[in-house]
């Protein structure tokens, strides 16, 4: 270790090679600290920099010990770390897989028609208390969770949706998945969160929308049985409250001026 950092600072040549291989690592150490921030995964990058950091000094220093401990743990931190934040490295991947280069192999999404669909549906569950979630797909692929349901491939509309959550339904033990402008599946499964700092007063629903939301960039939009309240859940977070005029702006920022911006980038959203 000290003869390669000898040899990097003696090191006379400098191309433009140089300077994008340093920008290259600084921007992914970059996204790497923002997707950790606020997460699980920080106290792990902590211990692995007082790893390293014993690591070093262990090979300066006489501490064979702890040279020896370090250099045959590792293999095991290792596959601890990956078992341990599984859902995080999930995030991650999907994170870095919503990069502006790959676009163009996303797939349509959904329209005003069907955002004026859901919102109709979920202010007309909301008037008669009758819990629901409604996901719809951006670009990452629900197809784990749309198989999980019961498959329908139909149009979007509300009355539609409102009949699939009557509480007499069979179906309505469970969210509705929308993907590419079309009811995909119905009485689909999702994760709940594991979240601690959760509020007690978010029931399953709204715990599995914000669970399914921290593994991927779907939105689910919530109807809460005991209050009648609208809520989003975006990026493991929640909005609650919501009335349709907030709720149709919501989801078109979301959705609609989200996909004509990354479209269209010469043009100004508003």
């Amino acid at each position: 270790m000290p003869d390669a950092l000898s040899a990097l600072v003696h090191r006379t040549s400098f191309t433009w090679w140089d300077v994008v291989d340093i920008l290259l690592v600084a921007i992914l150490i970059y996204e790497a600290l923002k997707l950790i921030r606020g997460t699980r995964a920080v106290q792990m990058a902590a211990s692995s920099g007082i790893l390293v950091l014993l690591f070093v000094a262990s090979t300066t220093m006489p501490l064979q010990t702890v040279n020896w401990l370090i250099r045959n743990m590792v293999g095991y931190v290792v596959f601890a770390a990956i078992v341990l934040f599984q859902s995080d490295i999930r995030r991650g991947m999907a994170h870095f897989g919503r990069a502006p280069f790959l676009r163009v192999l996303t797939r349509p999404e959904t329209g005003n028609e069907t955002i004026e669909e859901v919102v109709v549906a979920a202010s007309t569950l909301a008037g008669r208390r009758q819990g629901a979630i409604v996901v719809i797909e951006r670009e990452i692929g629900l197809r784990n969770y749309i198989e999980s349901g019961i498959p329908l491939d139909a149009q979007v509309t509300y009355d539609l949706l409102v009949s699939i959550f009557q509480p007499t339904a069979p179906l309505h033990d469970g969210a509705v998945i929308i993907q590419e402008g079309r009811i995909a599946a119905a009485s689909c499964f999702l994760p709940l969160t594991v979240q601690p700092a959760i509020s007690r007063e978010l029931g399953t629903r709204h715990r599995a929308a914000i669970g399914l939301t921290e593994e991927n960039d779907a939105v689910a939009v919530i109807v809460s049985e005991e209050s009648g309240l609208i809520s989003i859940a975006l990026d493991g977070t929640i909005e609650r409250g919501l009335g349709p005029a907030d709720l149709r702006a919501r989801l078109k920022d979301l959705v609609v001026r989200r996909r004509t911006t990354a479209g269209a980038p010469s043009r100004v959203r508003a």
